[in-house]
């Protein structure tokens, strides 16, 4: 396989000459970005703690490395998909290693057909993981680990492509901060329960705008490749309000939940990422146009990311 030399790899890039060997197939994955699928199970271990039962740490570990590999997994095939539709090959205008892809396809790291099986074995191992843990605390497991799969799968691939039709953010929101949570709660309560998905929502709409996010330095090859998101859909001039809302809405949602008794008081602690989040909507409000100047930007949503998941963990746990 030959680098795509129109579009040349970015400094800190992977190369053939920088990942060799295994390491390969661990770098591939992004492994600092699946901190994203830690802490939904940690906020979903943090409601059973919260409702006095017991955490089996055997299944609580199983848990964790089950959602860890389907997230790696969606990572890797997501980058299979966007090779076939011409997104990371067209994109110039990428921040590595926050978006435009792993590269590990367009700077010749990894074959297509490699990174395809690597995600299905991924994908096989998560459901091995799954049915072991549906085995010891109930079918319900299988239809909540069926749908994150389907809708991990779905994001990028044909037919459904959901990232392109505007229904990314919606698929993130719930595979994220509803189904990890309610997963991780079930494994150990062996019974369907709200309180991981009034605890997890919150969090479900920070991750969403991470993704709502990256799409700005994306926009141009996003456009060329036909993924009509709503950044596409709605331009740019209008697009850089939306991560404002969906942040707003984040805390205003996790207000609403402790006024109505859903959530403890000590809750409060989620709102400690509220700044961080303002001041991340507003750097996107300022340099929507220049996605060069969103690095920061960035960075401030995925802090506001984990400070939202550690707070709201240990604020179930305190109470």
């Amino acid at each position: 396989m030959v680098a795509n030399t129109a579009n040349p790899p970015s400094a800190g890039e992977p190369t053939p000459a920088t990942v060799r060997g295994a390491a390969r197939y661990v770098a591939a994955t992004r492994p600092a970005f699946l901190i994203a699928s830690l802490l939904p199970v940690l906020i979903g271990l943090a409601t059973v703690e919260y409702s006095q039962i017991s955490i089996n740490p055997l299944t609580a570990l199983l848990t964790l490395i089950g959602a860890i590999m389907a997230h790696a997994g969606i990572n890797i095939l997501n980058d299979y998909y966007d090779h076939l539709n011409g997104t990371d090959a067209a994109n110039t205008d990428r921040l590595f290693p926050f978006t435009g892809g792993s590269r590990f396809i367009q700077n010749a790291v990894l074959t297509p057909k490699q990174t395809f099986y690597y995600g299905l074995v991924l994908f096989a191992g998560t459901i091995v993981i799954g049915l072991i843990l549906a085995y010891l605390s109930g079918i319900e497991l299988i239809f909540i680990g069926l749908a994150g799969l389907l809708v991990g799968w779905a994001y990028s691939a044909p037919p459904l492509m959901l990232s392109s039709r505007g229904l990314g953010e919606l698929s993130v929101a719930l595979g994220f901060g509803i189904l990890i949570p309610l997963g991780t709660d079930f494994v150990q309560r062996g019974e369907l329960s709200l309180l991981p998905m009034y605890a997890g929502f919150p969090y479900a709409l920070l991750v969403t705008n991470l993704l709502y996010i990256n799409q700005f330095p994306d926009l141009k090859a996003d456009t060329l490749a036909g993924k009509h998101h709503w950044v596409v859909r709605l331009g740019t001039n209008r697009a850089r309000w939306i991560y404002l809302v969906i942040a707003l809405l984040a805390y205003g949602f996790l207000l609403a939940f402790i006024l109505k008794g859903r959530l403890p008081e000590t809750a409060m602690l989620g709102l400690m990422a509220a700044p961080i989040s303002m001041a991340a909507g507003m750097l996107l409000v300022w340099n929507a146009d220049q996605p060069q100047r969103l690095k920061t930007a960035i960075k401030l949503t995925i802090l506001s990311i984990v400070i939202e998941g550690l707070s709201m963990s240990a604020a179930l746990i305190l109470a």
